[in-house]
């Protein structure tokens, strides 16, 4: 306690004070005496002044540039995403223009068409029916334990839908026996992928806004039962029993789902052959 007590007493060690002492008696300190001196320490000082100014006027000036620079990258993006939504509207057209002409040249041959049923599987063409509607929304406190949202890993302190949340209740409804599935308007197939970057929860590389309505096309009764006691419909409940998710569950007469927005297979090659 004693050795203790002297470091709080004496913070400064004794040799500083008796240098500081020895130079006041000589008269000698750090503030300059002669007009030499003294006229050096003001250019210096004008100099210093000099360069900070010089820097705040260049950031100032680039300022604007900067505004400017972002601004028209902004512009950009925006531009290239509407001519991407053009491009995507006018593949649709197509398509239906291509569906219309084959089902004319079948009727006059009176084939049936099969592809009706593989196109609707596989999500290349639009479909309506009976289904359920889920909506899945973040908890409304999604504020994790240090202020920001998602501030911390576990999913306890933040209260938001995460991308491997999402994929489970999308199996869970290809599981309860659903056709076709849509997830804020976006078709889901074979080929789509739901992953994440950053806050965002991504279907085929697009940003979904919550909250999340999940279209499933089925016989809604059985769908919404066989959902709701499948492990993944229980999953769904745990989360907003215990983390806030909000969640609603109901039955429709007829849901519209659109048809994915391209169906590229680079694999697969078609049978040019009959088989037995």
């Amino acid at each position: 306690m004693s050795l203790i007590t002297n470091v709080m007493d004496h913070s400064l060690d004794e040799g500083y004070a008796e240098a500081a002492a020895r130079k006041k008696a000589e008269g000698t300190g750090t503030r300059p005496k002669t007009v030499r001196s003294q006229l050096g320490l003001a250019a210096g000082l004008v100099l210093a002044a000099l360069v900070v100014t010089v820097g705040a006027a260049q950031a100032r000036v680039a300022a604007p540039v900067v505004a400017k620079e972002r601004e028209e990258l902004i512009d950009r993006i925006a531009g290239e995403t509407d001519a991407a939504d053009r491009l995507e509207k006018d593949v649709d057209e197509l398509r239906d223009d291509v569906d219309a002409r084959r089902r004319e040249a079948l009727e006059k041959t009176g084939d049936s068409d099969p592809s009706d049923l593989v196109g609707m599987l596989a999500g290349a063409v639009a479909v309506h029916g009976p289904g359920v509607r889920l909506v899945v929304d973040d908890a409304k406190d999604t504020t994790g334990g240090d202020g920001r949202p998602r501030g911390t890993s576990g999913f306890a302190d933040t209260g938001r839908l995460r991308d491997r949340d999402m994929q489970r209740v999308v199996n869970g409804l290809w599981e309860s026996g659903a056709e076709a599935v849509s997830i804020n308007g976006q078709r889901l197939t074979a080929l789509s992928a739901i992953r994440a970057a950053g806050d965002a929860i991504l279907v085929d590389n697009r940003p979904l806004v919550p909250p999340y309505t999940v279209l499933a096309v089925g016989d809604g009764k059985r769908l919404a039962t066989a959902f709701q006691d499948s492990a993944d419909g229980l999953y769904l409940h745990a989360l907003q029993e215990n983390y806030g998710i909000r969640t609603a569950l109901s039955q429709a007469g007829d849901l519209r789902l659109p048809a994915a927005p391209s169906v590229i297979v680079r694999t697969a090659q078609p049978i040019t052959g009959k088989g037995t």
